[in-house]
C-alpha cells in the first residue's frame, strides 16, 4: 500500500514538472502583445492633477496640473541577447487621459524579455519629415489648447509638466505657476540642444511572451524626481522653462524618473 502511495505521488509530480516545462516552451512562431502601463506618481502618492501636493528636495511645495510626454522608439531585449525594435511608432501619454496610459505593442515574438528601452521625445528624422507623414499623436494641428508642438525651430515638446507652487514669486497677474516645456532635437534650420532621452529599464522578472501569454509591464514615473534626480530645481528661480537650452536640466532629471515596478505574465 505504501509503495502504491509513493507511485501515485511520483506520477503527479512528473505530470506537474512536464506541465511546467510545456508552459515554458517557447515556440519561435508564436507572437503576442506586450503592454506598457505608465503609472504617474508623486513619490508614493498617486498623481491627481490639481490635487496631489508634495515637496521637492528644497522643501518647496508643488501641485501638478498638467503632465504629457511622448514615448517612441521602443525596444525589448530578450534574455538571449536579441532585440525587438519598434521603429516609427509614437505615443503620447497624457495624464488627463487614462486611455493613453496603456501602450500596446503587437506581434512581439515569443521569448523572455528582461529589459525595455524607449525615448522620451520625437526623433530628428520624424521631426523634420513632411507634415503629411506625421499623423495621429504627431499631427501638430490635433492638440488644441494643449499644444505639444513649437512651430519655430525646435519642433515637438517632448515633455510638458505644469503646476503651482507657493515658492514661485507672484507675477503681475498674481499667478504662482510653473511650466516645464522641454523639447529640442538638435534644430531644424539652426542648432539647438538635443534633449532626446533614451531610457533603459531592467526587469527583475522577465516579461514572458507566449502564444497564450500577453504580459503587461508596469512602469512608474515618479514626477517628484523631475525636480532633483540629477539637477536640483529651485522653483523660486526656475519656473518658466520653454527654450531647449533651459530644458536640458529638466530632461536629465526625468530621464531618471522611470522604473519598472512589476510585470504581469
Amino acid at each position: 500500500m505504501k509503495n502504491l502511495t509513493y507511485l501515485v505521488i511520483a506520477f503527479f509530480v512528473a505530470v506537474f514538472v512536464v506541465s511546467c516545462q510545456k508552459e515554458d516552451d517557447i515556440n519561435p512562431n508564436d507572437k503576442n502583445t506586450v503592454t506598457l502601463e505608465f503609472d504617474n506618481r508623486v513619490g508614493d502618492q498617486k498623481l491627481v492633477l490639481g490635487t496631489t501636493t508634495a515637496k521637492n528636495a528644497l522643501n518647496q511645495d508643488f501641485t501638478i496640473t498638467r503632465l504629457n510626454y511622448f514615448v517612441s522608439n521602443i525596444s525589448l531585449k530578450n534574455e538571449n541577447g536579441s532585440v525587438v525594435k519598434l521603429t516609427d511608432k509614437y505615443f503620447l501619454v497624457k495624464h488627463a487621459d487614462p486611455t493613453s496610459y496603456l501602450i500596446k505593442l503587437e506581434n512581439i515574438p515569443a521569448g523572455n524579455y528582461t529589459s525595455v528601452s524607449y525615448v522620451i521625445g520625437v526623433d530628428s528624422l520624424k521631426s523634420v519629415s513632411d507634415v503629411s507623414q506625421r499623423k495621429g499623436v504627431l499631427d501638430p494641428s490635433s492638440y488644441g489648447d494643449d499644444s505639444m508642438y513649437w512651430s519655430w525651430n525646435s519642433g515637438y515638446i517632448f515633455f510638458k509638466m505644469e503646476g503651482k507652487s507657493t515658492a514661485i514669486p507672484a507675477n503681475m497677474m498674481n499667478m504662482t505657476e510653473f511650466q516645464f516645456h522641454v523639447g529640442g532635437f538638435g534644430g531644424m534650420t539652426g542648432k539647438t540642444p538635443n534633449n532626446l532621452q533614451t531610457i533603459t529599464l531592467p526587469m527583475a522578472e522577465a516579461a514572458k511572451v507566449r502564444g497564450n501569454v500577453a504580459p503587461q509591464i508596469h512602469i512608474i514615473n515618479d514626477v517628484q524626481k523631475v525636480f532633483s534626480a540629477v539637477n536640483q530645481i529651485n522653483l523660486a528661480t526656475t519656473y518658466m522653462v520653454h527654450a531647449p537650452s533651459a530644458g536640458t536640466v529638466i530632461a536629465q532629471n526625468y530621464a531618471k524618473s522611470f522604473m519598472v515596478d512589476h510585470v504581469h505574465n
